[in-house]
């Protein structure tokens, strides 16, 4: 479990690597899963942003009882979670995913989630590891994004360069198995992957359940951002009760 001093470390700086290490043979199962996934959809060879629509095989790895225990932690005991996703840099063509807040693209209202990052792989500078900004979550705020397009790059939506300095960057090095913990208004992005090893990183997206997954909000927001729609989207109540009241939540 999270000590003290670490979750003190994630309110202050927006992030956190507990000393948590996933067993061998689940991070095998999960390579072998998305090797699957891909050979099926190769479209999602970089990037798949719904990973529990197109293989709900990929739920159980987010059940992972200790992982619930961590985030519950950080943002209170009743949880629940709502997506999944996948971005995988193959060796040396890696796509680029530009800097960020998560939470100019999600449909939760008030705004708030904390996404666990599990490495598939060891995930180091070399091949395109997470970049984080310290504290740039304290103001509790979206800052100007930009529309750009996708080719390149993993996202539809960019940080304006005005909005952040990438000299104050750190680089979130994990070994496979590992995870860190980050909220939904840290600044963060990834450099391309153009080492000749991959880099697969799985995110599992958990809420309070004090928030409302809008799927009304959904809508609009894939028909003005070019994003993904969510508002089909599972969303599991994985502990406590609705806080809210007004979610909708699929039977586990």
């Amino acid at each position: 479990m999270l000590n003290e001093s670490e979750i003190a470390h994630y309110h202050q700086h927006g992030f956190v690597m507990p000393r948590f290490q996933m067993p061998d043979a689940v991070i095998e199962s999960i390579k072998r899963e998305h090797t699957a996934l891909v050979q099926a959809n190769p479209h999602y060879i970089d990037y798949c942003p719904a990973l529990l629509d197109i293989a709900p095989v990929f739920l159980e790895y987010c059940l992972n009882p200790t992982i619930i225990e961590l985030v519950s932690q950080l943002i209170g005991p009743d949880v629940a979670l709502w997506n999944a996703s996948f971005f995988a840099k193959p060796a040396l063509k890696g796509k680029r995913t530009p800097w960020h807040q998560d939470g100019e693209y999600w449909p939760i209202t008030p705004l708030a989630t904390c996404t666990v990052w599990l490495a598939v792989d060891d995930s180091n500078r070399e091949n395109g590891c997470l970049r984080v900004i310290r504290g740039s979550h304290r103001e509790r705020s979206l800052r100007r994004h930009h529309q750009v397009h996708v080719g390149e790059v993993t996202l539809t939506q960019a940080l304006d360069a005005s909005e952040f300095d990438e000299t104050q960057a750190v680089d979130l090095v994990l070994k496979a198995g590992q995870i860190s913990l980050h909220d939904v208004f840290l600044l963060h992005g990834s450099e391309p992957n153009q080492s000749s090893n991959p880099r697969r990183g799985m995110t599992m997206r958990f809420m309070p359940t004090s928030s409302l997954f809008d799927r009304e909000l959904a809508k609009r927001k894939a028909l003005d951002m070019n994003i993904v729609d969510h508002s089909n989207r599972p969303v599991y109540l994985v502990r406590g009760e609705d806080r809210h009241g007004k979610n909708k939540f699929f039977k586990l």
